[in-house]
Protein backbone atom coordinates (compact mmCIF):
# COMPACT_ATOMS: atom_id res chain seq x y z
CA UNK A 1 0.00 0.00 0.00
CA UNK A 2 1.11 3.74 -0.85
CA UNK A 3 0.14 6.25 1.94
CA UNK A 4 0.16 9.85 1.26
CA UNK A 5 0.98 12.22 3.75
CA UNK A 6 -0.55 15.59 4.22
CA UNK A 7 0.31 18.55 7.27
CA UNK A 8 -2.78 20.14 7.96
CA UNK A 9 -3.16 22.58 11.20
CA UNK A 10 -6.71 23.13 13.45
CA UNK A 11 -7.58 26.96 13.70
CA UNK A 12 -6.62 26.68 17.71
CA UNK A 13 -3.13 24.09 17.46
CA UNK A 14 0.06 25.68 18.38
CA UNK A 15 1.98 27.90 16.31
CA UNK A 16 4.06 25.17 15.06
CA UNK A 17 2.45 21.72 15.71
CA UNK A 18 1.52 19.82 12.46
CA UNK A 19 -1.12 17.28 12.32
CA UNK A 20 -0.22 14.49 10.29
CA UNK A 21 -2.36 12.52 8.09
CA UNK A 22 -2.51 9.38 6.01
CA UNK A 23 -4.70 8.27 4.05
CA UNK A 24 -4.23 4.90 1.33
CA UNK A 25 -4.18 6.41 -2.26
CA UNK A 26 -4.77 3.91 -4.54
CA UNK A 27 -5.26 5.44 -8.26
CA UNK A 28 -7.40 2.69 -9.82
CA UNK A 29 -9.79 2.57 -7.17
CA UNK A 30 -10.36 6.08 -7.26
CA UNK A 31 -10.27 6.95 -11.31
CA UNK A 32 -12.46 4.05 -11.90
CA UNK A 33 -15.95 5.03 -10.41
CA UNK A 34 -17.70 8.41 -10.75
CA UNK A 35 -21.16 9.99 -9.52
CA UNK A 36 -23.40 8.95 -11.94
CA UNK A 37 -22.03 5.42 -12.99
CA UNK A 38 -24.34 2.57 -13.19
CA UNK A 39 -22.98 -0.12 -11.08
CA UNK A 40 -23.51 -3.96 -9.84
CA UNK A 41 -22.83 -5.11 -6.27
CA UNK A 42 -20.55 -7.78 -6.48
CA UNK A 43 -20.40 -10.11 -3.68
CA UNK A 44 -22.63 -10.87 -0.77
CA UNK A 45 -23.60 -7.78 1.21
CA UNK A 46 -26.23 -8.18 4.20
CA UNK A 47 -28.22 -5.09 4.38
CA UNK A 48 -31.19 -4.56 7.24
CA UNK A 49 -32.44 -1.27 5.89
CA UNK A 50 -34.26 -3.12 2.77
CA UNK A 51 -37.41 -1.49 2.42
CA UNK A 52 -39.12 -4.99 1.27
CA UNK A 53 -38.07 -6.91 4.47
CA UNK A 54 -36.99 -4.53 7.23
CA UNK A 55 -35.24 -5.64 10.36
CA UNK A 56 -34.41 -8.71 8.89
CA UNK A 57 -31.40 -9.54 6.96
CA UNK A 58 -31.73 -9.06 2.96
CA UNK A 59 -28.69 -9.94 0.29
CA UNK A 60 -27.90 -7.03 -2.22
CA UNK A 61 -25.25 -9.09 -4.41
CA UNK A 62 -26.15 -8.57 -8.02
CA UNK A 63 -28.47 -5.44 -7.42
CA UNK A 64 -27.94 -2.50 -9.72
CA UNK A 65 -28.31 1.33 -8.93
CA UNK A 66 -26.21 4.37 -9.68
CA UNK A 67 -24.07 6.45 -7.84
CA UNK A 68 -24.86 9.47 -6.34
CA UNK A 69 -22.17 10.21 -4.03
CA UNK A 70 -18.80 9.87 -3.33
CA UNK A 71 -17.99 11.23 0.18
CA UNK A 72 -14.40 12.53 0.10
CA UNK A 73 -14.91 15.63 2.42
CA UNK A 74 -17.50 17.19 5.23
CA UNK A 75 -17.96 20.90 5.52
CA UNK A 76 -14.78 21.55 3.18
CA UNK A 77 -12.29 19.18 5.38
CA UNK A 78 -10.75 15.84 3.97
CA UNK A 79 -12.36 12.55 5.48
CA UNK A 80 -11.95 8.92 4.80
CA UNK A 81 -15.03 7.49 5.45
CA UNK A 82 -14.67 3.31 5.47
CA UNK A 83 -17.76 3.41 3.50
CA UNK A 84 -17.46 6.27 1.22
CA UNK A 85 -20.03 5.32 -2.27
CA UNK A 86 -23.33 5.95 -1.60
CA UNK A 87 -25.44 4.06 -4.07
CA UNK A 88 -29.74 4.82 -4.87
CA UNK A 89 -31.03 1.28 -5.76
CA UNK A 90 -34.39 2.44 -6.26
CA UNK A 91 -36.38 5.48 -4.87
CA UNK A 92 -36.88 3.93 -1.28
CA UNK A 93 -33.22 2.52 -1.12
CA UNK A 94 -29.88 4.03 -0.49
CA UNK A 95 -26.94 2.38 1.24
CA UNK A 96 -22.75 2.94 1.41
CA UNK A 97 -20.12 0.60 -0.01
CA UNK A 98 -16.63 0.65 -0.14
CA UNK A 99 -15.11 0.55 -3.74
CA UNK A 100 -14.09 -2.98 -3.72
CA UNK A 101 -17.80 -4.48 -3.13
CA UNK A 102 -18.84 -2.55 -6.62
CA UNK A 103 -18.18 -2.93 -10.26
CA UNK A 104 -19.19 -0.67 -12.75
CA UNK A 105 -21.26 -1.49 -15.33
CA UNK A 106 -21.61 1.73 -17.97
CA UNK A 107 -19.67 4.82 -16.64
CA UNK A 108 -21.75 8.69 -16.83
CA UNK A 109 -21.50 10.22 -20.29
CA UNK A 110 -18.51 13.06 -19.64
CA UNK A 111 -20.09 16.50 -19.22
Amino acid sequence: MNYLQTSACHGKVAKNSNLIIYRRENPREQKSMKVGDRIRVKGSVIVYNYPQSKKEPFDIKGMEGDIIEILTDWQGRPISPNLPVLVKFDKKFRAHFRDDELEVISESAPE
